[in-house]
């Protein structure tokens, strides 16, 4: 059998997990889930006969490290931390199977473990300028378009679990820094998209952007990884491009132009409307805000960037 020792665990994965609560009832703490991963590693390398060739990388949830398979050929073993948007990733990259999305190769959903195809680490999407990244996110999201999966998580619920907590945070007046009147607008967003009528009617891979799209070795082409997958109407993906590289917004001189702009282009290159996709990403950032408002240890800077985000895309 391979040996991994975790010798190459980068340092942030550890200060990251260490002392981090479990993310449900019967899930691992952080500590638990470090002091396992060289066991389960070593299980997995042995199972799918795998050798580690190079440095662990990771992403904010989970850890990856470089293989070789058996036959030469390389491949990423990922190793996701046990938390809700994970449990059903292998299932949205198998219904993809290498479309515009990562190659699932094998999965191991008992252990979080995936096993994916080989891509560039270096080549990302924020690579491009942002009016070139907004365009392949926009069509990334149209050729990832698929009708939902039953056993994944539904907007339908999460509109209603934010109702229920702005309700909760109307009544205690406990909203720190958010504006009523963006909570009350918020809720009301939530409400009439839940009456939408495909309001869970496909599979949206709902945390596209550039660092979670990357160069196919060989082709050349943009692949989506990463995709938190939920059944839901297509334009709540949109959203993630609009907080991230968000230095370009806050340096420029019209913030609220730039993330208009990024609406518009995803939407016109993914066949998407762009007024519903602005009430989803409003949606969207409300929820953000109240999560991170609510979370110790959240930076105030969080609920900045999605209460900007919002009051941006509101209607004039």
């Amino acid at each position: 059998m391979t040996r991994w020792d975790g010798t190459t665990l980068p340092q942030e994965v550890v200060d990251r997990f260490r002392s981090l609560p479990p993310d449900s009832p019967d899930g691992p703490s952080g500590d638990a889930w470090l002091s396992g991963l060289p066991v389960q590693v070593d299980e997995l390398l042995d199972r799918w006969r795998l050798r580690v060739e190079g440095p662990a990388r990771h992403g904010v949830a989970a850890l990856v490290l470089p293989t070789l398979r058996e036959d030469g050929s390389r491949a990423a073993l990922k190793l996701s931390w046990p938390h809700r948007e994970a449990a059903y990733e292998h299932l949205a990259l198998r219904a993809w199977d290498g479309r515009s999305a990562v190659r699932l190769l094998a999965a191991d959903p008992a252990r979080w473990a995936l096993l994916l195809e080989w891509l560039d680490p270096d080549h990302d999407l924020d690579r491009l300028d942002d009016v070139s990244a907004c365009r392949v996110v926009g069509s990334l999201l149209r050729a990832l378009d698929r009708p939902r999966l039953p056993q994944m998580d539904t907007l339908s619920a999460h509109l209603a679990a934010l109702v229920d907590d702005i309700d909760r945070v109307r009544a205690t007046g406990r909203g720190g820094p958010l504006p009523r009147r963006l909570l009350d607008q918020g809720r009301a967003m939530a409400l009439g998209l839940a009456d939408h009528p495909a309001v869970d009617a496909r599979l949206v891979h709902t945390d596209l952007h550039g660092q979670n799209v990357l160069r196919r070795p060989g082709t050349g082409a943009w692949v989506a990884i990463d995709p938190k997958p939920l059944s839901a109407l297509p334009e709540i993906g949109v959203a993630p491009v609009l907080w991230n590289r968000w230095y370009e917004v806050a340096g420029s001189d019209d913030p609220r132009g730039v993330l208009r702009r990024r609406v518009e282009t995803v939407c016109e290159h993914g066949g998407l409307d762009p007024d519903l996709a602005r009430v989803c990403s409003i949606v969207r950032m409300v929820r953000t805000a109240l999560w991170a408002a609510g979370t110790p240890g959240r930076h105030t800077d969080e609920v900045t960037v999605a209460v900007t985000v919002a009051k941006a895309l509101l209607p004039d």
